[in-house]
């Protein structure tokens, strides 16, 4: 009996793999919106109601190619950032930067799902979560790391140095993933953060199509730059 569950749980992992592999390549001619499993279960060869066995409905498939991103970007993130001296804070952050990137650019699809327009009628359940701050988590770590080692420096640009008091609140909720760090240096990852993922969403959606012709070395400058805001350059 165990070897014959092992065999079907085996089936079931591979019609499951292959359910979402056609419905990852359907995004790039239909988008989210116009995924739909009985579509997906016709380029299969199966019968409409099959599929619901393993995805009961397009949200729960939509939720499983959406947790399947967020943990393919994050672990793109782990990858490229640990490959880097720990004490190197700066290689770190740009090793953060080029992997987002990186990604993003080979999965265009797959990144227009977790972080482009919303799916009409779709709303993440709390099992995307983990998967979702992957890449945060990274980010935070190595906040803190940088933190610690005094390795953070003071913006020297005339920038205000303490957030407004009604963003306390805020900050000590982001503080969770950098422990120790002060309000004024959370909101300067904050803020780098969001710079790397508005040039990388430029990018991706095509808003920088005859504007800028040398990407990777505006994206190396403008991270390098970014770094500065956050105190590491």
């Amino acid at each position: 009996m165990t070897a014959s569950r092992t065999a079907r749980e085996r089936v079931r992992a591979e019609l499951t793999r292959e359910i979402t592999d056609i419905a990852r390549r359907r995004l790039a001619t239909e988008g989210a919106g116009g995924l739909s499993l009985r579509a997906v279960a016709r380029e299969m060869g199966m019968v409409s109601s099959a599929i619901y066995r393993y995805f009961p409905s397009r949200d729960d498939l939509l939720t499983a190619l959406i947790i399947d991103g967020y943990d393919a970007l994050g672990e793109a993130v782990e990858t490229g950032e640990a490959e880097v001296s720990r004490d190197d804070h700066l290689g770190r952050w740009l090793a953060v930067c080029r992997a987002v990137r990186g990604w993003a650019l080979a999965h265009p699809h797959e990144f227009a799902l977790i972080y482009g327009s919303p799916v009409p009628g779709y709303q993440a359940p709390q099992a995307t979560i983990e998967a979702r701050v992957r890449d945060v988590v990274v980010l935070g770590r190595l906040v803190s790391d940088a933190w610690r080692a005094g390795a953070i420096r003071p913006p020297s640009d005339g920038a205000p140095q303490e957030p407004a008091q009604e963003l306390a609140g805020d900050a000590a909720t982001i503080r969770e993933l950098m422990p120790e760090v002060p309000d004024a240096v959370v909101w300067r990852a904050v803020t780098a953060w969001s710079t790397l993922y508005g040039w990388v969403t430029f990018e991706v959606f095509g808003q920088f199509d005859n504007t800028i012709e040398h990407r990777e070395s505006a994206f190396e400058h403008t991270m390098r730059l970014t770094a500065g805001t956050l105190g590491l350059a």
